[in-house]
Formats: structure tokens, sequence, C-alpha cells
């Protein structure tokens, strides 16, 4: 199923943003440090990835609780997420990112674990 043009929309941002510096400034919206002037502190590749992930995660709880026919796996994978395991099959860590019902629907924005 191909994603809907508000999710391709976020996972382009996502995507194209460089987090490896994300909890040392502020950035406007799709920073590359490739154009900066001055010298940040980095993130190593795992941390970048895990903050990637973590934006993914909330973007695609709101997302899939507006429209439940998301795709997430094609999502995460649109946000450059790595959505498969050693071996290849695919992570069920990304479903365990985004919160759900007993009946798989998502969780309304903002509300607990266990709502």
């Amino acid at each position: 199923m191909a994603l809907t043009a508000l999710a391709r929309q976020f996972a382009a941002e996502i995507k194209n943003h460089d987090w490896s510096d994300a909890p040392y400034r502020a950035d406007r919206a799709g920073h590359n440090r490739d154009h900066d002037n001055r010298t940040v502190e980095q993130l190593t590749q795992l941390q970048t990835d895990a903050v990637r992930m973590n934006v993914m995660w909330v973007t695609a709880q709101v997302l899939g609780y507006q429209d439940p026919s998301l795709e997430l796996f094609e999502f995460a994978e649109a946000c450059g997420v790595d959505i498969y395991t050693s071996r290849g099959a695919k992570s069920g860590v990304i479903t365990a990112g985004v919160r759900t019902n007993d009946d798989g629907h998502y969780a309304a924005p903002g509300t607990p674990d266990s709502y």
C-alpha cells in the first residue's frame, strides 16, 4: 500500500534532517551539518539512528491514529529507519514503538500506554 501524501511528506522531512546534533542545538527543518560553519558536538551513528527512530515513532503514532491504514514499516523505511533484523526479517522493534489498543488500532495521541 502506498503512503498518503501527508505520510510521505513527514517521512521526507524526517529522512532529510541531520539528527546527529539534535540534543545540542535547535535546528531548522531539514538541517544539514554539511552547510554549518561552526563545530557542534555530534552523536555517534547509533545514537543518531535512535533519535531518528524516536521521531519516526512519534510521528507514526499521530499518523496511524488519523489514518489506521498507515503501513508502519513502509513509513519507517521512508524515514530512513532500518526496518530489518540482521537476518533480513522485518524487526518487531518497529511495531513495539507505537501504542495500540487490543484491537490493534493506534492509541490516541497523548494518551498513556495503558489508556
